[in-house]
């Protein structure tokens, strides 16, 4: 039997430490060569390191969320006689794969704010809690001779109400109200939420690298969020047509119509699509568009980015954000379609407020947030000198920017020559 120290290997690009984000074996494991024995984390990527020999795991380094340098003991193993004279101490270079290659930003996922057509792509809690009664009051056998609709047992199901504990105020069947009573009298049914119990999670892996790059950014970037309504009826009504004679094109959200806007509009306003360097004092102003789309995905908040967003029409563009969200949330996205944007959109889709004020991706100067679409009455013209009240869509656009290089006078500019586009939808998809 011999000992061989498994130390962590070089993953190259200047790399000296990394993160511990998850182990898949512990003291004791019997592994295998090429096994997976843990997910490590660096500033570039997120890499599986697996095992260069078969034998029995007797020591680890450290635990989820520890550093550890290049170099130092990462595993220890028990083998069958020699160590191979192919496999050193410090092992050879592991290159990183390209797959697990990520960047992150505080962003949720982007949806389109029409709430018909948005999917719901926010992430479910991991670990959610389980349900907890909302009664102390012991639960018995239902008599069968309860009479109720399907939707009263369904909304007393979802209270903890048992049935056989309401009594109907009229003809033996229990309505609705007679729970509405049932729930006013009974101090156990007080309609106090459950209490989830308390629970420490260590902030590790992207997490802790969401955490890092939102701190950087709030704290050296001096931010100011400007907001206006735009009346997205047209816009919409636009979409519809252009959807109901698509063939098979993919379906349209009012996404890359917005994009498509704002890429329009970004010509006269070069210092929005740039990027600014602070440590070397240079602001870079881009004629391409590298679109940074803020997704929700089950490892974390990422940004993939549509490349040379300008060159595409809006058919082209759904296409790539249906693709580049996918890649994104099954771990499939290449670091080129990670990396390089110049300006994010991000949204809270269907669950979207009135105006968000979101954070720039650094080292970005700017962030657009299309909020989402409500109805409302709304004066307009009706076409005689006069005005009439008609309901109309209407949505709110929101817009950070790095007051370092954007004055406040630019970004609202910026937003009302946006907002001509949106309420002229004929002029986004023209010439």
């Amino acid at each position: 039997m011999a000992k061989f120290i498994f130390n962590m290997p070089d993953v190259g690009e200047g790399v000296a430490e990394a993160e511990i984000v998850e182990w898949h074996v512990k003291v004791g494991d019997t592994i295998t060569e090429d096994q997976h024995l843990v997910d490590v984390m660096t500033d570039k990527a997120t890499i599986d390191i697996e095992s260069p020999v078969d034998g029995v795991v007797t020591e680890i380094a450290g635990e989820e969320g520890d550093i550890i340098s290049v170099g130092g003991m990462l595993v220890t193993v028990e083998i069958e006689g020699k160590v191979p004279d192919d496999v050193n101490e410090h092992t050879a270079q592991v290159p990183a794969p390209a797959s697990k290659t990520v960047e992150v930003e505080e962003r949720i996922e982007v949806e389109t704010p029409d709430q018909s057509d948005a999917d719901d792509a926010m992430a479910a809690d991991p670990d959610p809690a389980p349900a907890q009664p909302v009664s102390s009051i012991p639960e018995r056998q239902e008599p069968a001779k309860v009479l109720a609709t399907p939707a009263v047992r369904k909304r007393a199901k979802e209270l903890g109400i048992n049935l056989g504990q309401v009594k109907p105020a009229e003809d033996g069947r229990v309505r609705h109200g007679d729970l509405d009573q049932f729930l006013t009298y009974n101090a156990g049914y007080s309609g106090a939420a459950p209490v989830r119990p308390d629970e420490e999670k260590k902030v590790i892996g992207m997490r802790r690298r969401i955490a890092e790059n939102m701190t950087a950014s709030k704290r050296n970037i001096p931010h100011f969020s400007y907001v206006e309504e735009v009346d997205v009826t047209d816009l919409e009504a636009m979409r519809a047509q252009l959807n109901s004679s698509r063939g098979d094109k993919p379906k349209l959200t009012i996404l890359p119509l917005i994009i498509t806007a704002i890429c329009k509009t970004l010509p006269e306003f070069p210092m929005i699509n740039a990027r600014y360097d602070d440590e070397a004092g240079i602001v870079t102003r881009y004629g391409a568009v590298q679109m940074g789309i803020a997704a929700q995905t089950d490892a974390g908040l990422m940004v993939p980015v549509l490349q040379d967003a300008q060159a595409k029409n809006v058919w082209q563009m759904a296409s790539e954000i249906n693709r580049l969200a996918k890649a994104a949330r099954t771990g499939k996205a290449a670091k080129d379609e990670l990396t390089g944007g110049t300006l994010t959109v991000t949204s809270l889709g269907p669950l979207g407020g009135i105006a968000t004020t979101p954070v720039i991706n650094r080292p970005e100067v700017a962030i657009i947030g299309p909020n989402k679409i409500i109805e409302r009455p709304m004066f307009v013209s009706d076409g005689q000198g006069g005005e009439r009240i008609e309901k109309r869509k209407v949505m709110n656009i929101s817009i950070s920017c790095d007051h370092r290089v954007v004055d406040g006078y630019d970004a609202a500019s910026f937003v009302q020559a946006l907002k001509k586009l949106l309420e002229t939808p004929v002029l986004i998809v023209s010439g």
